[in-house]
């Protein structure tokens, strides 16, 4: 059974949880860091001769677009993480639409390959901007994989289904959805899809999670960042303290555990994995 092995790709700077003190108007006078980080995870990748989906943001594809082709060069999916790092349910329909569809034009000019999937910034697809996914649709976007099935302060719709199909969107069409996995006993819900949640929790627990999906005949799809590999990153002092902390907890172990983990389970992209389901 292949897992969806899948990166975020956005720089240290662009995160949601730097946002009230790192304005997007600043982020061109940030030291970037995002090239090397991206190429640390390619070259992972390759020692385990894996291919993933990487899921790009524009505004990051349009200042290094060397690296979106090497990306693609090396044999990895290319996505759309939208263009500039804004929480869908804080845009207007027609704003959403107009960065949705120059990001996947971009993206497409830069890598000469069709991009069908998507990736909302920090799973920002929630009950109240399900309408993204008509929009979605209406772009040429086939699957989609924004909805986390937990509850968060950012994010979440916890009584969406945690497995990839097909779902009905508010005006009637349908797109595929490959949630962001979490292992679910009964009424607990357990995040063990990648991020922070990799990094708070001991390996073991990630693997017994994943593996626990497995098997029940369940694929996962796990994420991740570049800088999340990236331990001497500079610091956002301005940040809150629970922010520092989702943001800087065992950066320094992250590798090692991706190693673990690449050892562990088998992965291939989002297109292969949902076109070997019969979903695409």
């Amino acid at each position: 059974m292949k897992n969806v092995f899948t990166i975020d790709v956005e720089d240290y700077y662009q995160v949601e949880a730097f946002a009230r003190v790192v304005a997007k108007s600043s982020w061109g006078s940030y030291v970037s860091r995002v090239e090397n980080n991206t190429r640390i995870l390619l070259d992972l990748l390759d020692r385990h001769t894996v291919k993933g989906t990487f899921f790009i943001l524009g505004w990051v594809a349009s200042r290094h677009p060397e690296l979106i082709r090497e990306i693609a060069n090396r044999g990895h999916e290319i996505a759309s993480h939208g263009m500039s790092h804004t929480l869908v349910y804080s845009q207007s329909r027609e704003v959403f639409r107009s960065e949705t569809r120059d990001s996947k034009a971009l993206l497409e000019d830069i890598c000469q390959q069709k991009v069908i999937g998507y990736r909302a910034a920090t799973y920002s697809i929630t009950r109240k901007s399900l309408w993204a996914l008509d929009i979605l649709c209406e772009e040429g976007f086939q699957y989609d994989s924004s909805i986390f099935p937990m509850r968060h302060d950012r994010y979440g719709i916890p009584d969406a289904n945690p497995l990839p199909g097909l779902v009905k969107t508010p005006e009637g069409r349908q797109i595929v959805e490959f949630p962001i996995s979490v292992f679910q006993y009964k009424k607990l819900k357990l995040p063990v899809a990648g991020g922070g949640y990799f990094r708070l929790f001991p390996y073991p627990m990630t693997k017994w999670g994943l593996a626990r999906i497995n098997r029940a005949g369940n694929e996962f799809v796990f994420y991740l960042h570049p800088w999340e590999v990236d331990p001497d990153q500079p610091r956002i002092a301005q940040a809150s303290i629970t922010s520092r902390f989702r943001h800087y907890l065992n950066l320094s172990r992250c590798q090692t555990r991706l190693e673990q983990l690449l050892g562990d389970f088998k992965f291939g992209t989002m297109q292969e994995v949902l076109t070997a389901k019969g979903l695409l």
